[in-house]
């Protein structure tokens, strides 16, 4: 039988499930590595210390530093010191707040061509420019990945990708991945992996590569990756990692779900406009649109070939006095590299400011847009809020549009610039030999078993929801639209983000952007429903969108469709996700309505062969909703618990991981 790469990883890595396509082929897939972030790490490692294990049996796990690092009072720094002693404690690498943006620095010293990550952040797919099979989950199903428990999901189709030729001068990786989001929308990708191979694919450096796996978050994807090449070979080579590397690729022949063709030269650069990733447009037709800010970095475009690349074209020049122009790199080794080959002098001397080498201006962490300006950013999502500047509009762009915007002051079409990007090896291998200095290395466990672990005031148990009633009548807290964000249930920010380990105090702030009364109607009434349209919780993997939404008493979702992550995130925490069986009864529902359901154990105790019907009686208006639980066996079993954790206690581990 002729496999495709994913195919093979997984079937190297399957620990159950029969390994079949679509719903109901569940697979639980061994994890080697896991990361978590400090937004997200907290929480998991208070979860991981609910296990009672003594050491992380996974191959190896990391822990960064890279949201949290503005510091205005205690809560962030409690959390690092939290965040480190748990490593030291557990046997668990620790990556310094300043040492970078966990995807770069996880695909710079630890990512394997072959190997399983599992990381509590939506863009861990990004370690696929190595040939890694990486996903994102929430931070709970990491904690259990840590305690040597598989991940469970649903076998995922596998989409081709051929590329084809070469990029012509000025055109980017980024406008790869921007061409396949205008195709495959926000949603296409759902219960998918992206699969990209041809001679195309063969032309792209790891980076390039690793730009395009990031965004595949954007799709909905369960992952995207490439071919373990020469090009794989010498980017870990040049890092002094030759010996992790090995060549993988999908066999001749392979079959895959269905192929998309993408001829490389006939590209031009793009961008996505305000206020989605996949609302792209070529730059010619937006050429002139002037221009407020200008950032380059994040985890999608912050290699020093980035750098380099902007670096060309603002070569003795300087930003244009309307601009304001910054560089967020993805990694403290990135910055040494492009030190040593005088491109972060270039950029510099060009009036670039050099911003920490974190997350910051992708989840609002300061240098936020003037009001109503236009931002064009090297990052990979523009969601409205998002950058901290509420009416703002973010375009997503290469590093080289962006270079050009803040050269001329309005988006221009880099491709007519005619710059070439040179060859940084040498120094890449000359600033390897720093690469390491902020990372903590575990402890052996004679020394780690002495450590304690310290905990600021901020930092609260996490919530554990109880099982469900066989039967509630609620009220609708609110209605939502389709694509709804985690960011929309959970923003991000300065302002939120310090209270990731306070699930009573961020609970506050849940829908904060849509309707700033939710926290106090969601409290007023004890318990309620939320109803939601399609692709309902895309984005960040963030489990606080449904652990906050747990502790206010949100029982149920229904939506017409929900995002991977997040409906696991909810099934995690006893929150019962349904979709309506008619998607048109979404608009018969408003906001204050009375659901009743009744059923709920039947429901799931429902049989294995299939999605047991419910239904919603709307008490308010007289109205009977069909729905569906889309869930395996083992979601339903967890969902009867109250969640993962109530499932876990006083079982086999490995029985209940989360899908």
């Amino acid at each position: 039988m002729k496999l495709t790469l994913t195919e093979k990883i997984i079937r190297e890595h399957l620990a159950g499930g029969p390994g079949g396509g679509g719903l109901g082929g569940e697979i639980a897939v061994s994890i080697d590595q896991t990361l978590t972030q400090d937004a997200t790490g907290t929480m998991a490692y208070l979860q991981f210390e609910t296990m009672g294990i003594e050491r992380v049996r996974a191959e190896l796990s990391v822990s960064y530093a890279d949201h949290n690092t503005l510091q205005e009072d205690h809560k962030n720094s409690d959390d690092h010191r939290y965040l480190q002693t748990a490593a030291a404690r557990y046997g668990i690498w620790f990556s310094r707040p300043g040492n970078g943006i966990c995807h770069q620095v996880h695909l710079e010293r630890f990512g394997e061509p072959g190997k399983t990550l599992l990381g509590s952040d939506s863009h861990t797919p990004t370690a696929g420019g190595l040939g890694m099979l990486a996903i994102g989950a929430g931070g709970l199903d990491v904690a259990l990945a840590m305690g040597g428990g598989a991940f469970r999901l649903a076998m995922p189709n596998v989409t081709g990708v051929k590329l084809t030729g070469r990029l012509r001068s000025g055109v980017a990786a980024k406008d790869i991945i921007l061409e396949l989001l205008r195709r495959e929308t926000v949603k296409g990708g759902v219960g998918r992996v992206y699969e990209y191979f041809g001679d195309g694919a063969a032309t792209l450096s790891v980076p390039e590569r690793a730009t395009i796996t990031n965004m595949g978050a954007e799709l909905g994807a369960t992952s995207s990756l490439f071919p373990s090449d020469e090009r794989t070979r010498v980017f870990l080579e040049e890092r002094g990692r030759a010996a992790s590397w090995r060549e993988l690729s999908a066999d001749e022949g392979a079959e895959y779900e269905r192929v998309i063709e993408i001829h490389l030269p006939k590209l031009v650069p793009a961008a996505a406009c305000p206020h989605s990733p996949d609302n792209v447009k070529p730059v010619a037709e937006l050429a002139g649109l002037k221009v407020d800010q200008v950032v380059i970095g994040s985890c999608t475009n912050s290699s020093i070939d980035d750098l380099a690349a902007a670096a060309e074209i603002m070569k003795g020049r300087v930003v244009h006095p309307d601009v304001s122009a910054a560089l967020a790199c993805g990694s403290r080794a990135t910055i040494l590299a492009a030190e040593e080959a005088g491109v972060l002098g270039e950029l510099l001397r060009a009036g670039f400011r050099m911003l920490e080498s974190a997350c910051g201006p992708c989840i609002g962490m300061g240098f936020a847009p003037k009001s109503g300006g236009v931002s064009l950013r090297t990052f990979n999502r523009n969601f409205k809020g998002r950058s901290g500047s509420a009416d703002a509009g973010v375009y997503l762009v290469s590093a080289q549009t962006a270079a050009a915007a803040a050269l001329f002051g309005v988006v221009s079409d880099p491709s007519k610039l005619k710059a070439e990007k040179p060859d940084t090896g040498a120094y890449i291998r000359a600033a390897a030999r720093f690469a390491d200095d902020m990372l903590i290395p575990p402890l052996p466990p004679e020394l780690a078993a002495g450590v304690v672990i310290q905990r600021g005031p901020n930092i609260k148990p996490c919530p554990v929801p109880m099982p469900p009633d066989d039967a509630f009548t609620l009220p609708v807290l609110i209605k939502a639209g389709d694509n709804i964000t985690t960011d929309d249930i959970m923003p991000a920010g300065a302002k939120v983000l310090p209270f990731r380990s306070n699930i009573p105090e961020i609970s506050k702030h849940v829908f904060a952007n849509l309707d700033p009364l939710f926290w106090k109607r969601a409290s007023e009434a004890g318990a309620g429903l939320i109803v939601g349209g399609t692709n309902y919780g895309q984005g960040s993997s963030r489990e606080h969108a449904a652990l906050a939404p747990m502790f206010l008493g949100v029982k149920a979702v229904i939506a017409k469709s929900f995002a991977r992550i997040h409906k696991a995130n909810l099934i995690n925490y006893g929150i019962l996700p349904l979709v309506f069986a008619n998607p048109d009864d979404w608009n018969s529902i408003d906001q204050g309505d009375i659901l009743e359901l009744a059923g709920i154990h039947a429901l799931l105790d429902g049989r294995a062969d299939g999605f047991p019907p419910a239904a919603a009686a709307n008490k308010t208006k007289s109205q009977v909703y069909s729905l569906r639980l889309e869930a395996d066996p083992n979601d339903r079993a967890i969902l009867r618990a109250g969640g993962v954790i109530q499932a876990q206690r006083g079982k086999n581990q490995a029985s209940f991981t989360s899908s």
